[in-house]
């Protein structure tokens, strides 16, 4: 194979992506992201199983 070629993922027909940049005095930060509709509902998912998990312990620890 002659020539180089440049390996990059895969986009999915439902990615959504985002750019954020920020800028305080001198310093800067420029993050991305990329996610499907599944990863969201994923993340959403994750965040009420730790929420509720915690409710139950703070539950739990007031009884004692």
């Amino acid at each position: 194979m002659a020539g180089t070629s440049i390996l990059t993922a895969a986009t999915h027909p439902e990615e959504m992506r985002a750019e954020v940049e920020l800028r305080v005095g001198n310093a800067s930060l420029r993050t991305t992201a990329r996610t499907t509709p599944a990863g969201l509902v994923t993340a959403g998912l994750f965040v009420s199983a730790v929420l509720l998990s915690t409710a139950a312990l703070v539950l739990a620890a007031r009884r004692i």
